[in-house]
């Protein structure tokens, strides 16, 4: 009998040979042989190789998702802000997880899989949502691409850190505070509308 812990164990020896090898340098005979159990063990849990990449992608937007679960406060700033540093200390505990949300070889998913995908955007928006309803974000504007912009900053300041920026720790945490905060103060009413002319 195959259990939830062998699964869960296949698929962070999975997560570590597609990150170093990608997808197409999975083996599962060598993914066997690294969680230590059968190819038919992979086979009888996920059916193909393919079903255990639709499985990976799963795992790695439902971790990424929880990481982005909030609780609202009375400061929708503060909670973006919140939220951007979830994504990146998310990020910097997963690195090798984190490239796989965007290998588009691996996001060949299902209807489940893309909804988790899409779900993880949800706190994002709706925080997006509280800040233009309490003024602190410009309501003229879309929440969607206000909330691309955001993520934008967000994904290529974590991209630039945990491909060797060359930056010390701190100095990153830094101008990754100050970036997000210039992001979001850019959304301002007022601020935003300058750009326009």
């Amino acid at each position: 009998m195959h259990d939830a812990e062998l699964a869960d164990r296949l698929l962070d020896e999975a997560a570590v040979l597609v990150s170093r090898e990608g997808p197409e340098g999975l083996g599962l005979r060598g993914l066997a042989r690294a969680a230590g159990t059968s190819t038919t063990a992979i086979y009888s849990l996920f059916g193909s190789k393919e079903g255990l990449l639709h499985s990976l992608y799963e795992k790695v937007f439902r971790s990424f998702g929880d990481s982005q679960l909030l609780q609202p406060s009375d400061d929708p700033e503060a909670d973006l802000l919140v939220l951007g540093e979830g994504y990146r200390r998310w990020a910097r505990q997963n690195p090798q997880l984190f490239p796989l949300m965007f290998d588009c070889s691996v996001q060949r998913t299902t209807t489940e899989a893309d909804a988790i995908a899409a779900g993880t955007r949800e706190p994002l928006l709706a925080a997006v949502g509280r800040a233009q309803a309490s003024g602190v974000i410009d309501s003229s504007h879309d929440p969607e691409l206000v909330a691309l912009s955001l993520w934008g900053q967000v994904h290529g300041l974590v991209s630039l850190e945990l491909g060797g920026l060359g930056l010390d720790p701190e100095a990153a945490e830094t101008a990754y505070r100050a970036c997000l905060a210039a992001v979001v103060r850019g959304w301002a009413p007022g601020r935003s509308q300058q750009g326009r002319r």
